[in-house]
């Protein structure tokens, strides 16, 4: 009982960990990267598809993304997608191929972008740190039901503990690489 709830909590932390690392790439840091552009959506037909369902995305340059869409026909959808994102990309169309300069960053974009990021990790630590104390409320309940003694109660707890310090380091690591690489110019 207690080595499950602690392989559920190891595995929920780790989530918590790989989902602000998903967050981190989505900001964006002046170099091309093609997951700048994983979470728009075109309009397609009437159903709002992610762009990589309709498109191409990959790095033409150190500052230009290319966007080749598959249908001729959505080439107008998703050139207003990139518009409409909060990205505040202006995109060049050539056909059916879309090129998305990067405009450098300024300072102050930079430290706003550096506070959002700190924000998504401690976002990140929050859930982790609930993750942990669902875990704890678990033992204590198993304590008081009389099916764990009060040192497997109090094992099992540094054993939580233990897990949720590797996750936020994990977490600390992401967030300074990334701090890094939004600082450089």
């Amino acid at each position: 009982m207690i080595e499950d709830i602690i392989d559920d909590a190891k595995i929920r932390m780790t989530k918590s960990a790989e989902a602000l690392v998903i967050q981190l790439a989505k900001i964006r840091t002046g170099r091309a990267h093609p997951s700048l552009l994983d979470g728009l959506k075109v309009s397609y037909y009437g159903a709002d598809t992610p762009l990589n369902q309709v498109a191409n995305v990959n790095v033409q340059d150190a500052r230009t993304l290319g966007v080749t869409v598959f249908d001729k026909s959505l080439v107008q959808a998703v050139e207003k997608a990139i518009m409409a994102s909060s990205l505040g990309l202006n995109p060049n169309t050539a056909g059916t191929l879309i090129r998305i300069p990067l405009p450098p960053l300024t300072e102050e974009r930079r430290k706003d972008f550096v506070k959002v990021v700190r924000g998504e990790a401690e976002n990140a630590r929050v859930a982790v740190r609930n993750i942990r104390r669902d875990a704890n409320s678990d033992f204590k309940s198993l304590l008081k039901d009389k099916d764990i003694t009060e040192d497997d109660a109090r094992n099992a707890e540094a054993s939580v503990q233990k897990l949720t310090d590797d996750a936020i380091k994990t977490m600390d690591s992401a967030l300074d690489v990334k701090e890094k690489e939004l600082m450089t110019v």
